[in-house]
């Protein structure tokens, strides 16, 4: 029992800070949602394609795949049992849009704390962006490289970095990490400028997560890379099916050599049971509609500048430049207050708390999805004009 009050005082704790957090029922991914009587619109999904959403969609899927194809498990793992031909299908297919070799994981999670601890040992040395995700910050934790943070989005910091790291005799390898379109602040980095940067470094490699950017950007929805046009200077390209791709698992942009060394080495692929077939199945007929929907992601970017315009005439500081558009409150018991007020609204937007965000930057997160109206925005706007300051 003693035991159980430490962790009773740890989650009184939370409360008291406005950090407690809990699973909430009768959330979906649909554009509307129920919750406590309200009915409102979705802008906390990353169903940022309306993907997941559309049941024709679902249908037309069972309408076309055989029910010998409908597998709903593998029963091992890829190196042993579990390599099903919906694997190298989807593979091959990706690879062709791509350019380059591609390998699948179970989820972004897996490929971000398997990819870093396989490729990265006492004689590497991790760089990455101070703001990116918690998955990678776990892959790196894992590794056996020491690491170093550079400043957001900072590439002149990150240079003076790599000029001290090139120059050291003991580091054989330096590991570039960030992603395009960050998940809290909805901003991106500039590829064209990272990747001129890296070519002045012989022992440079770059990994960028696309996660946020996969299926919105590009002119076949592959990416911040490919609309910078630069998928083949980046080493190890990463995203993930889950969010406008409206499935599960990630996948690796690589040279074949380094494909061919993960599946030797990488623990979290070796060692767990494949995605049900039926996933890859669905995932690789949800790839090839998604890479034709160019209208659909120019109405979202339309979208998004026009909400971004919208946050700053309301004198917020909004560094998005994506379809994630926070509005940063500051104090997270504020910010809690604020995201209940928006929900009464009819909008259902969530509080984003340490330690997912800096100490005192909380903020309400509004992810925008392409069947958002202009009418509804301005009526989010209305309510967020509403807040107490």
């Amino acid at each position: 029992m003693k035991h159980l009050e430490y962790f009773q005082q740890q989650l009184d704790d939370l409360k008291q800070q406005g950090q407690y957090r809990q699973f909430k029922q009768g959330i979906s991914s649909q554009p509307y949602l129920q919750l406590n009587g309200i009915e409102m619109l979705n802008l906390a999904s990353n169903d940022y394609l309306g993907l997941a959403a559309d049941l024709q969609l679902r249908e037309e899927f069972f309408d076309l795949t055989p029910l010998a194809e409908r597998q709903m498990s593998a029963s091992s793992s890829r190196l042993l049992t579990g390599n099903f031909p919906a694997y190298e299908q989807l593979e091959t297919s990706m690879a062709q849009a791509f350019g380059r070799s591609v390998l699948l994981f179970n989820s972004g999670y897996h490929m971000n704390i398997g990819i870093l601890p396989a490729l990265a040992d006492s004689k590497t040395v991790i760089i990455a962006d101070k703001l990116v995700h918690a998955s990678i910050i776990d892959g790196i934790r894992l590794s056996n490289a020491s690491y170093v943070r550079y400043r957001h989005n900072d590439l002149e910091h990150l240079q003076q970095l790599l000029v001290k790291y090139q120059a050291d005799e003991n580091i054989q390898r330096i590991i570039v990490v960030t992603e395009s379109i960050f998940s809290m602040d909805g901003d991106e980095t500039d590829l064209g400028a990272l990747v001129a940067l890296k070519q002045q470094f012989d022992k440079v490699m770059l990994y960028v997560d696309e996660a946020h950017a996969i299926g919105v950007r590009g002119e076949h929805g592959l990416g911040c890379a490919e609309e910078y046009q630069v998928i083949d200077q980046i080493d190890l390209l990463v995203g993930t099916f889950g969010k406008a791709l409206a499935s599960v698992g990630g996948y690796l942009v690589c040279h074949p050599l380094i494909r061919e060394y993960l599946i030797n080495s990488m623990r979290p692929l070796i060692f767990s049971t494949a995605q049900p077939p039926i996933c890859m199945v669905w995932t690789h007929f949800i790839f090839q509609k998604m890479q034709a929907m160019r209208e659909e992601r120019q109405q979202l970017a339309s979208l998004a500048s026009r909400c971004h315009q919208g946050i700053q005439a309301l004198g917020y500081v909004c560094p998005s430049s994506s379809q994630i558009v926070p509005v940063i409150i500051g104090d997270a018991a504020k910010t809690v207050a604020a995201a209940e007020y928006v929900q009464q609204k009819g909008f259902y937007v969530l509080p984003v708390r340490p330690p997912t965000v800096p100490k005192n930057t909380s903020r309400l997160r509004i992810c925008l999805h392409q069947q958002v109206s202009p009418a509804q925005l301005q009526q989010l706007q209305d309510a967020l004009q509403e807040l107490p300051r």
